[in-house]
């Protein structure tokens, strides 16, 4: 089973950290303020939670029955997810997949499939994360911050623990992300249902790009469910912490 956490009561919030992340990410956000259940999940691969599948292609479809597992060994039925990246991906199928999944938070992510250069990337990813790990942790984590002199300390440790990551489970989500699916018509058909969260300095979707998609699903909801956060990049929740949990206090006030 994979590694959880879980502190508080209430209504149940799961948390499910990015590519290259763990659970201690969300240290950086005081989520004691939030009155819910919070369930925390380090996906397979990262953490302290194996990567177990042996199947022939990768899949996120693997890592949301993993995360199902844990819920169902809590007894947990009703339940919202905040997903960071790559975990908002996995949050988006669990959504497809469990009635009983309310609200869904994509942190720094978005809902549609891979373009053609953006598979070539997670090919090269999943290649030199055998030949060179270091070589390609180093570069990714720094672009993932919009002001990088700012936030050295917290990219070193940062880069520190994604090294204890091995290759295969580096590779392994690289390749189960180029194959996802395209989310588009789950969050047209329940617009109220998700929210997005994005640093106006993400590098990896620009803020225009991502209101052009979002407006056309959720419509005159856009204004009240896509938040865009200033002076962060893909790491908003270390960037602008306190914005991101004054937006968590929003969604979930009600």
């Amino acid at each position: 089973m994979l590694n959880f956490s879980v502190s508080g009561e209430g209504r149940a919030i799961v948390f499910l950290h990015g590519f290259l992340e763990s659970n201690s990410m969300w240290d950086y956000l005081a989520l004691d303020q939030l009155n819910c259940q919070k369930i925390f999940i380090e996906l397979p691969g990262h953490g302290q939670s194996a990567l177990t599948d042996d199947a022939e292609e990768p899949s996120l479809n693997f890592f949301a029955e993993e995360v199902q597992a844990v819920l169902s060994f809590l007894k947990i039925e009703k339940f919202s997810i905040v997903g960071h990246s790559l975990g908002a991906y996995v949050a988006l199928i669990l959504k497809e997949q469990n009635s009983n999944c309310q609200k869904v938070v994509l942190l720094n992510s978005n809902f549609w499939a891979d373009n053609e250069q953006k598979k070539k990337d997670r090919l090269r990813v999943a290649e030199i994360a055998f030949k060179a790990k270091k070589v390609f942790i180093n570069e990714a984590i720094q672009n993932l911050f919009g002001k990088v002199e700012l936030f050295q300390t917290e990219i070193e440790a940062l880069k520190e623990e994604a090294m204890k990551i091995e290759s295969e489970s580096i590779a392994y989500a690289a390749l189960a992300m180029r194959v996802r699916k395209d989310f588009s018509e789950l969050i047209s058909a329940q617009p109220s249902d998700f929210f997005l969260i994005h640093g106006d300095l993400d590098r990896l979707v620009t803020t225009h790009f991502l209101q052009e998609q979002v407006s056309t699903l959720l419509q005159e909801r856009t204004n009240s469910q896509l938040f865009i956060i200033e002076n962060a990049g893909h790491m908003a929740h270390i960037e602008a912490s306190e914005k991101v949990l004054e937006v968590f206090k929003g969604i979930f006030s009600s």
